[in-house]
């Protein structure tokens, strides 16, 4: 029985999907040992936003917009231009399973791209689940047998010697490629065919071995491991039997962990230039084997482009059709439509397209969050119109009335959560704060029918095209369009709209979040919308096209 059998290392995995990246870096040297130096899990990268920011604003390039847009204008552009998403009319179990392949390889390197704290942690299951229950049982039964093996009169040392082999195997996958005096040196101690003789013999040193394998664990391993390492040796005096192997495989699982986080790290910057061209590529072979593979990307892009057509100018489609042109929105403008709509969608109800679904955690999160930001902004926007000039230039006050009402209202998007109540409970925290204020700075405290109105009104934002919701929604809108639409949104956002001013930082991070992940969106599927897009413009007519020009685009 050999210990893998049972004891899952999934880490190692990891390698099966950077196999596809490496391919792509043919100058980049492959370093696998981890030498003392390195450490990948220490501080975290303060300035991660702006990076991201900043590769999000380099890749989106004008050339591939300008591909797409002449792609989307002309019926009869270059293939290449816009990837096929003609479907095989059949599929096979092969191709289901290629594309899955594809599906993890992509995902994996998209969450290495994106997100610069990206890391592998060791697995850790729920205390009371089967599948750690089974495992438990499974790995005790297994130390058990190895101790039975080695307390036998004569001893057995036959899984003892798999096991030495699995770890000499683990430690030459630690060193580079030009470690060749410790690799020579580690073949020579851990000569399985003389240790099989030794056996043979009843003389194998199991305290010589363990003593070597730790030493060289010592030289290889991250600082971070250092204390796990100094207990290793403290505790070499049980190691014949309690310890060995069992505790440094525990510690070698964390060396395996430390190494692939130390692959990731040394390879994001290649990755990064790479990103575009490999999922676009690897999302092309998703979308030629699977059948309707972009079918909720078409829906998508077809409600927004719904909404943009109706929403021009009707002077204008007058104007254009008296000519016998069609009038085109620009695809960007579209496509921001269709951005805006996913944010701002119901978080329950939204189906996200094919294109994002990587980013469907991140997104839903942010709209999470906008769904409380603007909540908050309702309710602040009530409580400063019907109070006026006593609370007006207290930031403090506003600070804790923000903090108030976010606390309140945190988990509104959840099924069971019960808004009315909680904005209620809102209402009457907020009247309470703003008497102790008002009190404080000499002014008398709200009467009764006033904290009754203000509480009303609070309570009367649930309600279905309530003015006030509604007005902070238009605008929170027109904010993160703005973002949009403004090159190097980083460093010169747009001007926050009237009343939200309370809600600004909060607003402004995620705009820039969210901005950063569409950016990168568009450019590696832009080809892929305009394809779309055209589908869906050219299916009814065949009139000459005039697009429609965008300043702002």
């Amino acid at each position: 029985m050999i210990v893998n059998d049972i004891i899952s290392l999934p880490c190692f995995d990891v390698f099966d999907g950077l196999g596809d990246f490496i391919q792509l870096l043919p100058n980049m040297p492959l370093n696998n040992e981890c030498s003392n130096s390195t450490s990948t899990t220490g501080s975290e990268d303060q300035n991660s936003d702006t990076e991201s920011s900043d590769r999000c604003d380099s890749v989106t390039s004008s050339s591939d917009f300008e591909c797409s847009r002449q792609s989307f204008t002309s019926r009869d552009s270059s293939k290449h231009s816009s990837p096929s998403s003609s479907p095989p009319k059949t599929i096979t179990l092969d191709k289901v399973m290629a594309s899955v392949r594809d599906l993890s390889n992509l995902s994996l390197a998209h969450e290495i791209i994106v997100n610069p704290s990206f890391h592998f942690e060791q697995p850790n299951l729920p205390k009371n689940s089967l599948e750690k229950r089974v495992k438990d049982i499974l790995h005790k039964a297994f130390w058990d047998c190895l101790e039975s093996d080695l307390n036998d009169d004569p001893p057995e040392y036959e899984n003892a010697i798999k096991l030495l082999e699995e770890i000499r195997e683990i430690l030459l996958s630690f060193l580079n490629p030009g470690a060749n005096r410790m690799r020579t040196q580690i073949m020579e101690v851990l000569d399985i065919g003389l240790i099989r003789q030794q056996a043979e013999n009843e003389a194998v040193d199991i305290q010589g071995l363990a003593g070597y394998i730790i030493t060289v664990m010592g030289k290889l391993c991250a600082p971070v491991r250092d204390d796990e390492l100094k207990n290793l040796k403290e505790n070499s005096g049980n190691i014949y039997l309690s310890m060995f192997p069992r505790e440094i495989f525990r510690v070698l699982d964390l060396m395996k962990m430390d190494m692939v986080n130390f692959t990731i790290q040394s390879f994001r910057p290649e990755l990064q230039k790479q990103s575009v061209e490999y999922e676009r590529a690897k999302f092309q072979r998703i979308v030629e084997r699977i059948p309707n593979a972009l079918d909720r990307t078409t829906d998508w892009i077809k409600a927004s482009l719904e909404e943009v057509l109706v929403s021009l100018p009707p002077a204008s489609q007058s104007c254009l059709s008296e000519k016998g042109v069609k009038t085109l929105p620009s695809p960007m403008l579209v496509l921001n439509t269709a951005y805006i709509r996913l944010l701002s969608g119901n978080n329950h109800k939204s189906v996200f397209p094919e294109t994002l679904m990587m980013d469907e955690v991140r997104v839903r999160e942010l709209q999470q969050q906008l769904q409380l930001l603007q909540m908050v902004a309702s309710v602040l926007l009530i409580v400063y119109s019907a109070v006026g000039e006593p609370i007006s230039d207290l930031p403090a006050l506003a600070e804790r009335l923000k903090k108030m009402t976010s606390i309140l209202l945190e988990g509104i998007h959840h099924l069971d959560f019960n808004l009315s109540e909680a904005l209620e409970n809102v209402g009457t925290q907020i009247c309470c704060e703003l008497n102790k204020s008002l009190t404080e700075r000499n002014y008398p405290a709200l009467p009764p029918n006033v904290q009754m109105t203000l509480k009303g009104q609070i309570c009367s934002i649930i309600q279905e095209n309530n003015p006030i919701r509604t007005l902070v929604e238009g605008r929170v809108q027109q904010y993160l369009t703005s973002f949009l639409t403004i090159p190097n949104f980083h460093h010169m956002p747009p001007p926050m709209p009237g009343g939200l001013a309370l809600i600004q930082p909060e607003l402004r991070a995620l705009g820039t979040s969210y901005v950063a992940l569409v950016n990168f969106n568009k450019q590696v599927y832009s080809p892929f919308y305009m394809g779309i897009l055209k589908d869906l413009l050219f299916s009814s007519t065949h009139q000459e096209m005039a697009p429609v020009s965008n300043d702002s685009e």
